[in-house]
């Protein structure tokens, strides 16, 4: 495949620009393919509905197909409306002498009013067309005649429906769930790996016209940059609940207007989140730096008992971090992620187990104080989502390799301390703590506007429990004075 995918959309026309294969275009654009088009029916329709639909001969669709496959190299097709049986044989014939390399079709069936748009003889040959595609992309009305189920209301129910629909095809589903009520808006994938699900927040707008027609051509040109179907659809999603957020400020229409796909375009630069929460928490990072325990563990002179109490309740931490952490890991929308967490979740029990070897030897477990438990409840507390759940946990990775990086110049080979400097100033640690801050920021892209701020927040308290744990010891070295 290219560097740039080029996609060719199979698809109806819409003037206003807002679905078929106009969405498809400038869906194709705005994730970076370069967007081809075969008409298979002129639509006249606007946000408020379809008025008339005009079908081309089909000797003229096979002519638009041969002028295409004939001259350009197709890294992937994306079908949508068919009107026919007929023309969907064409297309079958096609696909079978052309062999593009990827195949994704949005079975157009059923209208928005509940309406059947195919007659028998058309809904019988998309099924079988169903079988020659890579992804199909239904919505819950088409998946129900494809089925022959009736239309799902649950996401279980939705669930049954497209694993019947993968088992009678043997072709991946896209199973959507924007037409369930909720407040969720989750999507997965449904074919011989199983179900991979991607969670998702539903969008306040009535402006969703073309969605359908835009996801599908979105997985096609993101499959064909080279990405898995799990992490396009992850993309997809990010892109299209942006593409959602700033549909009201189109303002095309008096219906259903459409969603934006080159809000990325519109959307001024702003700083990734990452680097907004880090600024915001300035003065609790300078508070930490400041802090008698970590000035005392910099230069050496902490007391012992001190640190001692201090890698007690550490490890008590570290305990139910892992926990956060492997949560996170069975959350996470890609392998790469789920890999990371899960690795982490181990580093930590391993870093829990080193500490009692090497510092906390014949002391028995120590009980978390109340600073210890109030950290890990508000982590157990961020768990309602994976973007939230991320920040949570971020600082915990971000402080401590901070701290590390600043403390690494009083290392020296008599420093009392020297093993928990050389620990947080790993460039190892370091490595992955900019691994964590890029999931953050991938998540916070994806993220409705109320998940970000709930991550935002999550962040920040994170951070200030972290301030808290620092000083905690303090009190120790109190009481015993």
């Amino acid at each position: 495949m290219s560097g740039i995918p080029r996609v060719l959309s199979i698809a109806g026309t819409d003037p206003t620009g807002g679905a078929g294969i106009q969405a498809d275009l400038k869906t194709i654009g705005a994730l970076g393919g370069y967007g081809m088009a075969v008409v298979t029916a002129l639509v006249a329709q606007n946000t408020r509905g379809v008025r008339e639909v005009h079908v081309p001969p089909t000797a003229f669709l096979q002519a638009q197909l041969d002028a295409v496959s004939d001259d350009v190299e197709i890294d992937a097709v994306k079908i949508g409306m068919l009107q026919d049986a007929a023309i969907i044989g064409v297309v079958r014939s096609w696909l079978a002498r052309v062999r593009p390399p990827v195949v994704v079709l949005d079975p157009v069936m059923v209208a928005t009013s509940g309406d059947r748009l195919l007659d028998a003889a058309a809904e019988h040959a998309l099924r079988a067309l169903c079988a020659d595609a890579d992804l199909v992309t239904p919505n819950l009305a088409e998946l129900a005649v494809l089925t022959g189920l009736p239309v799902a209301t649950t996401w279980a129910d939705a669930l049954d429906a497209a694993r019947r629909l993968h088992e009678t095809t043997g072709t991946l589903v896209l199973l959507k769930g924007g037409h369930l009520d909720g407040a969720e808006c989750p999507d997965a994938l449904v074919g011989p790996g199983g179900v991979h699900e991607v969670a998702g927040h539903r969008v306040a707008t009535r402006n969703t016209h073309g969605t359908g027609c835009s996801l599908s051509s979105a997985m096609a040109t993101l499959r064909a940059g080279g990405a898995t179907w799990p992490d396009a659809l992850v993309r997809a999603k990010q892109w299209l609940t942006g593409a959602l957020a700033h549909a009201d400020a189109l303002r095309v229409g008096q219906g259903n207007g459409p969603i934006d796909h080159f809000h990325a375009l519109r959307t001024p630069a702003s700083p990734a989140w990452s680097a907004e929460v880090w600024d915001a928490a300035a003065a609790v990072r300078a508070d930490i730096e400041a802090c008698a325990f970590v000035r005392g563990l910099g230069d050496g002179s902490l007391e012992r008992h001190a640190f001692t109490w201090y890698l007690a309740q550490d490890a008590r931490y570290l305990g139910e971090y892992a926990r956060l952490l492997a949560r996170a890991s069975a959350l996470a929308p890609t392998p790469d992620e789920q890999a990371f967490w899960a690795g982490s979740a181990r580093s930590a029990l391993v870093e829990e187990q080193r500490l009692h070897d090497t510092h906390l030897a014949g002391r028995p477990s120590a009980e978390p104080a109340p600073t210890t438990r109030a950290y890990t409840n508000h982590l157990h507390a961020s768990t309602r989502t994976y973007g939230e759940l991320v920040a949570a946990l971020l600082p915990c990775f971000w402080i401590y390799a901070d701290l590390g990086t600043r403390l690494t110049a009083a290392r020296h080979a008599s420093h009392p301390y020297d093993d928990w400097l050389a620990a947080y100033g790993d460039p190892a640690f370091a490595e992955a703590t900019a691994q964590a801050v890029r999931i953050a920021n991938a998540a916070a892209r994806g993220a409705s506007i109320s998940e970000r701020a709930r991550m935002s927040e999550a962040f920040r308290r994170s951070a200030e429990f972290e301030l808290l744990f620092f000083e905690a010891p303090a009190d120790v070295v109190l009481a015993r004075g």
